[in-house]
């Protein structure tokens, strides 16, 4: 599959993943239907808000491990073709376009080194690509920041997709374990649905020495 996910990216003509017309993997239109995250957002999660909070309705009383969470766009319309192609059809080009989007929106942390949440290695050689870390790669070349593996799996989980939030919290405990990590990283990943991934990748980097964990993610489910 990685071999063929390489091979189709330099001989198949480049079509808009969302609607499929024109010659870029976001056409100009669907670029522009992209709903960015510039704010007013929460200022802990990064959920879109109506003004500037310290902590919204979603992560209020949650105990979370990671000092902020920002990410360039809404996980839905055209973000969510672009993710379904670039994770799940191994569409390697779509680290660059999430990396310019994600520039574009999302603030430079302030950290010593960019983490990625490490995927599944078995599903990675499969669709020919690990997202998260291909982003953060190209973030690091964006931003000047090194790239530093961190985390690894220590298990197997189930595809988070489709399930309840305490579902997703309990699919992902215990499934990473940290070296030690600098007083401040950056961890990256594609997309910020509940938060649970995130969550249980910032504890370990938490135990393994970090004193704060920015999240950095391509696109973020909104509630509506």
């Amino acid at each position: 599959m990685a071999a063929g996910a390489r091979i189709l990216d330099l001989v198949v003509p480049e079509r808009c993943l969302a609607c499929g017309a024109g010659e870029e993997l976001l056409c100009a239109a669907c670029r522009a239907a992209l709903l960015r995250l510039r704010g007013p957002l929460c200022a802990r999660c990064g959920a879109p808000t109506a003004w500037p909070v310290a902590r919204c309705a979603e992560c209020a009383g949650r105990r979370l491990p990671f000092a902020s969470a920002r990410a360039a766009v809404a996980y839905e319309g055209p973000a969510r073709a672009l993710v379904a192609a670039w994770k799940e059809r191994g569409i390697r080009r779509g680290a660059a376009l999430a990396a310019d989007l994600v520039a574009d929106v999302v603030w430079r942390p302030e950290t010593d080194a960019l983490a990625f949440v490490p995927a599944d290695s078995d599903r990675a050689r499969w669709r020919g690509v690990a997202t998260a870390e291909a982003l953060a790669r190209t973030l690091g070349v964006r931003w000047g920041l090194p790239v530093v593996p961190l985390l690894e799996r220590t298990r197997r989980v189930r595809p988070q997709r489709g399930l309840a939030r305490v579902e997703r919290r309990e699919n992902v405990r215990g499934a990473f374990s940290a070296r030690t990590a600098p007083g401040v990283v950056a961890l990256v990943d594609d997309v910020y649905t509940t938060g649970a991934t995130a969550a249980a990748a910032a504890r370990e980097l938490r135990r393994a020495g970090a004193r704060a964990i920015h999240v950095v993610t391509f696109a973020r489910a909104v509630r509506h």
